[in-house]
C-alpha cells in the first residue's frame, strides 16, 4: 500500500521532491488555531494500516514540536501500521552537558519525547558532539543521511584545485571525509570560543596551498562567527575567494549578509535559504525505505 506523506509546517519545495521521490501519497491535513490560540489539526486521510511520514524540519523547533507530536499521535489512534519522522534539522543537540549548575540538558528531554511519539526517526547529519551515535538518547530505529558524499559531489563538480578547511579539532574526522571523497587536501583549525559572538581561530598552514581554492565547511552556520575569522585569514594569505559551505545554514542575525560579502555561501536544502545548492531528497527518500523496511 502507498505511503501516505504529511509535511508540517515545512518546506514546501523538499517536501513535494521527498514525497515524489517515495512515490507516496501527499496527505491532507487541516491546521488552524482556536481564537485562545491552541492548535486544531485534522487528519482528512484513511490511515489504518498505511505506513505515513511526517516531514517536519525542527529549525525553530518550538513552534512545531506540539503539533508534530498531535500529529503523530493521531496517526497512530487511527491506525497507520509505522509512523516515521523526517526530520533534516535535528533540534536541541548542541546541548550535550550541564556546563553550570541547573542547567536542562535539553537534548535528552527532547529525546524521550520523539521517541514517545514516533516509530522511526531520519536526520541529516546531526550534531553528534560528545554523543557517539543517537542511540544513546533516543530508543527509536533512527538513519543519519551523510551530507558528506553529496558536499565532495558538488565541490567536484564547482570548485578547481580545492583545499579544505575545517573549523576546529570537532571537524576533522567529517571534514577528513569531504576531503577523501573530493580527492582533495584539508586542514583542521584550532578554535577558542569565548562565547555565541566572540570566537578566535588558528592559522592554518597555507603555504603549501597558495594556488589552491580555500573551502571552509562547517555543519552548522549560525553566527557565521568562525568561519568570518577563518576567511579573514585566508584572505590575508592572498589565497582566491573562499567558498563557505555548511550542512545547515541556520544564519543568526546578519550572518548570511556578512558571509557573502567575503565568500560565495553554499548550503544543502536542509533549510531553505537562498544559498540551498546542495540537494536531500534522493539521499532522504533511500533512508526512508531503508527505515521501512527495517521497521
Amino acid at each position: 500500500m502507498t505511503t501516505l506523506f504529511y509535511n508540517l509546517d515545512s518546506d514546501a519545495a523538499l517536501a513535494a521532491q521527498l514525497c515524489m521521490a517515495l512515490s507516496a501519497e501527499a496527505g491532507t491535513l487541516e491546521l488552524r488555531h482556536f481564537p485562545d490560540g491552541e492548535s486544531y489539526l485534522r487528519v482528512h486521510d484513511q490511515c489504518r494500516d498505511r505506513r505515513c511520514v511526517i516531514f517536519c524540519n525542527l529549525f525553530q523547533p518550538d513552534k512545531k514540536t506540539l503539533r508534530l507530536l498531535f500529529l503523530a499521535d493521531t496517526l497512530r489512534e487511527l491506525g497507520a501500521s509505522q509512523v516515521i519522522l523526517v526530520t533534516p534539522y535535528l533540534a536541541y543537540m548542541r546541548q550535550d552537558k550541564r556546563f553550570h549548575e541547573g542547567e536542562c540538558v535539553s537534548s535528552r528531554p527532547f529525546a524521550r519525547l520523539l521517541s514517545q511519539a514516533v516509530d522511526g526517526l531520519i536526520t541529516i547529519d546531526p550534531h553528534l558532539h560528545r554523543y557517539h551515535c543517537l542511540s544513546e538518547i533516543y530508543s527509536i530505529p533512527t538513519r543519519i543521511v551523510q551530507a558528506a558524499p553529496l558536499i565532495a559531489k558538488w565541490i567536484q563538480q564547482h570548485i578547481p584545485n580545492p583545499v579544505l578547511i575545517g573549523p576546529d579539532s570537532e571537524s576533522e574526522q567529517w571534514v577528513s571525509e569531504v576531503a577523501r571523497l573530493a580527492e582533495a587536501p584539508f586542514q583542521v583549525l584550532e578554535k577558542e570560543r569565548f562565547g555565541d559572538y566572540n570566537v578566535s581561530v588558528s592559522l592554518p598552514e597555507l603555504e603549501p596551498y597558495q594556488q589552491h581554492h580555500p573551502v571552509l565547511v562547517d555543519d552548522i552556520i549560525s553566527s557565521g562567527r568562525t568561519m568570518l575569522e577563518t576567511i579573514a585569514h585566508l584572505d590575508r594569505a592572498g589565497l582566491p575567494r573562499t567558498t563557505a559551505i555548511g550542512v545547515h545554514g541556520i544564519f543568526a542575525g546578519s550572518a548570511y549578509a556578512q558571509l557573502s560579502e567575503k565568500a560565495q555561501v553554499i548550503t544543502t536544502d536542509c533549510i531553505p535559504h537562498i544559498s540551498n545548492k546542495i540537494e536531500t531528497s534522493t539521499a532522504l527518500a533511500e533512508a526512508v525505505r531503508q527505515l521501512q523496511s527495517e521497521l
